[in-house]
């Protein structure tokens, strides 16, 4: 496979491909096939006015030279905002909980595989309730001396 070029990396099908369709849709050709399935009528009857073609590493050049022309201006969009102190609980329970902005709901499989693995470390001098919260069971004692 060529992959010098950006066409046969990111446009299928093969050529063998293609002939193979073409038999099982009865085609000799795609252009036998566009004229069976696309009405005449709503068929473009000209070549497209298209500018040669690029490679892809002319084109990334081309869209960094017309990025660079872009001038930054200051944003007026938002005049009501002012910079102030967000709670983290705030933060963390509303801005970055993806209950808010995906439909992903855990399984309540996954929910109780994350309770057992929980449960594992119970043998290691922690104890944890349903919901994660961890007590150490061989917390620091300070011994006082009499």
């Amino acid at each position: 496979m060529k992959t010098n070029v950006f066409e046969l990396r990111h446009i299928g099908p093969r050529p063998k491909d293609v002939q193979d369709m073409l038999e099982v849709v009865k085609a000799n050709s795609l252009d036998e096939l566009i004229d069976q399935t696309i009405p005449s009528n709503i068929k473009l009857h000209k070549p497209f006015d298209l500018d040669e073609p690029i490679s892809e590493f002319d084109f990334l050049q081309h869209i960094q030279e017309l990025g660079e022309k872009n001038k930054i201006f200051k944003s007026y969009i938002g005049l009501g905002y002012h910079p102030s102190i967000l709670p983290s609980v705030i933060k963390r329970n509303i801005l970055e909980n993806p209950g808010w902005y995906t439909a992903y709901t855990p399984y309540q499989a996954e929910i109780a595989q994350g309770r057992l693995g929980l449960t594992q470390f119970s043998n290691h001098g922690h104890r944890f309730d349903w919901y994660g919260n961890s007590q150490c069971l061989f917390a620091r004692r300070e011994h006082s001396r009499s």
